[in-house]
């Protein structure tokens, strides 16, 4: 049940939202404490009861299958809250599609939406203003680096030149761009086609392989993906 102020109004019910991908993570801007400490003091200055802030951490922005925003949206179904507050607009999504799937779902349950940093606020003609021209903005600019990015890739192709900036699993790359094995990687790799020589499942092989001290480059266990990729690879 939604708690009333005394003297006026009922008190908004406000739930944050915030997100860093593998790469915001290295971005103290863009830190989850950094966010949740702006949608805090949005709150507050703003006198809204914040129910809390859903959190999606390694996340990218560029759909909504998220936990987090998973939770915002079953939050507005039950009608718990009244307002969503992000602390800048790209952390709730990065497509203008996804952008508008969500205004229009907040505005047919009467839900504020509220972006610290961009001062935005759906509650104002002007605020619904600014949002979908930033959105429009955002994504123009993707866009056309996209189109930049599609034709120098085309260009290096045309051109017999490696465009992939990463090395398969069990090799590097030199400092011209070639390809070599990687000793570490590589003991990973003999251990990868053992084991599945054996009959052992894709998890299997990275839960051993982690026992084993192999990661992958991130540091986590390595992905069904990439054992299947060195498997494959070694037919």
């Amino acid at each position: 049940m939604r708690t009333e102020n005394t003297s006026t109004a009922p008190v908004k019910q406000a739930i944050g939202y915030a997100r860093v991908s593998t790469r915001d993570q290295a971005d103290n801007g863009h830190s989850l404490e950094a966010q949740q400490a702006k949608i805090e003091a949005y709150a507050t200055l703003h006198d809204l009861q914040l129910m809390g802030v859903a959190i999606d951490d390694g996340y990218s922005g560029k759909d909504l299958d998220r936990p987090g925003i998973e939770k915002v949206l079953g939050m507005i179904r039950r009608r718990a809250v009244d307002v969503v507050i992000v602390a800048k607009l790209d952390r709730i999504t990065r497509s203008v599609r996804d952008l508008g799937d969500l205004i229009e779902r907040f505005d047919a349950s009467g839900i504020q939406f509220a972006s610290v940093a961009d001062n935005i606020d759906t509650n104002t003609a002007a605020g619904r203003l600014v949002l979908n021209v930033m959105a429009s903005v955002a994504q123009w600019e993707r866009e056309v680096i996209g189109e930049r990015t599609s034709d120098a890739l085309a260009h290096m192709r045309a051109n017999g030149r490696r465009v992939s900036r990463f090395a398969p699993y069990g090799y590097r790359l030199t400092a011209d761009g070639a390809v070599e094995p990687d000793a570490h990687e590589q003991e990973a790799v003999v251990m990868i086609r053992q084991l599945r020589a054996n009959g052992m499942k894709l998890d299997k092989i990275g839960a051993e392989l982690e026992a084993q001290g192999f990661h992958a480059r991130n540091g986590q266990r390595l992905s069904a993906k990439t054992i299947r990729g060195v498997v494959i690879r070694g037919r």
